[in-house]
């Protein structure tokens, strides 16, 4: 469904992207970890075709998106949903206008026909008869449930992830994670999520990949993953730091 041959990506003449392979099967959850900066988001962007990589090809569903023009990539971005790190609602709208957006952007339905997608979606991520609150009466974790009852608003086939979890609590980390794979399981969708929250990578993924200093140094089952012999993955999903960054911390105190 996803498929990354040989990417690279520079800016401003830093690479952060070095050479990338990466193949996400159809239906299957991938998780990206790595440390800050180490390029996750700059993966997902590629992925929905914000950005262009400046070497390689990345396929999606079949395409090669990074010659396309922006008409063929609107085509392709109504089968993906995008779930941001802040939720990314539209403030001036209620949450029954905000899961709708898409639906009035890209359908010829009614407003009832509409109205009865936003139910379910909304049912779907647990909060039935909220359509006519405002996001600033929301809790952080509501609007991360609104911000996925609207990426599956329009049933897409692909789901992008930017840091689900970050900002919330354990308990409503663990709803979103639950969320996260009950929506993978009723639309059968593939999901690529980039996440720090191990115990959410581990609860969602079917596959972990890790990507450190632009370059993914292990990618496997999560049993793979946590039984990896790589220090830099057993340092990461454990929490440790590497002796440079306990180094660093000493010299600013």
């Amino acid at each position: 469904m996803i498929n990354l041959k040989n990417v690279s990506i520079s800016f401003n003449g830093k690479p952060v992207i070095k050479d990338i392979n990466l193949d996400v099967e159809q239906g299957e959850t991938m998780v990206i970890i790595g440390p800050s900066g180490s390029g996750k988001s700059t993966l997902i962007r590629l992925m929905i075709g914000l950005i262009k990589p400046d070497g390689g090809e990345v396929w999606i569903d079949g395409q090669e998106i990074s010659q396309v023009n922006e008409d063929k990539l609107n085509d392709l971005r109504r089968s993906m949903g995008m779930v941001f790190q802040y939720s990314a609602l539209f403030d001036s709208m209620t949450v029954g206008e905000n899961v709708a957006f898409g639906l009035r952007q890209h359908t010829k339905m009614n407003d009832q026909e509409i109205a009865r997608v936003v139910r379910r979606k909304l049912k779907m991520v647990g909060l039935s008869g909220q359509e006519n609150k405002m996001p600033n009466e929301l809790s952080g974790g509501m609007k991360k449930r609104v911000s996925l009852a609207r990426a599956t608003a329009l049933n897409p086939r692909i789901i992008l992830y930017d840091e689900p979890t970050a900002g919330l609590d354990p308990l409503m980390s663990a709803t979103i994670s639950r969320l996260i794979s009950s929506t993978r399981r009723i639309l059968k969708v593939t999901s690529v999520v980039v996440t720090h929250d191990m115990a959410s990578a581990f609860w969602v993924a079917d596959r972990i990949a890790m990507i450190y200093d632009g370059q993914i140094i292990a990618c496997g089952t999560v049993s793979e993953i946590k039984e990896s012999s790589d220090q830099l993955v057993q340092k990461f999903i454990n929490g440790m730091s590497s002796p440079g960054q306990a180094a660093k911390r000493r010299a600013k105190i």
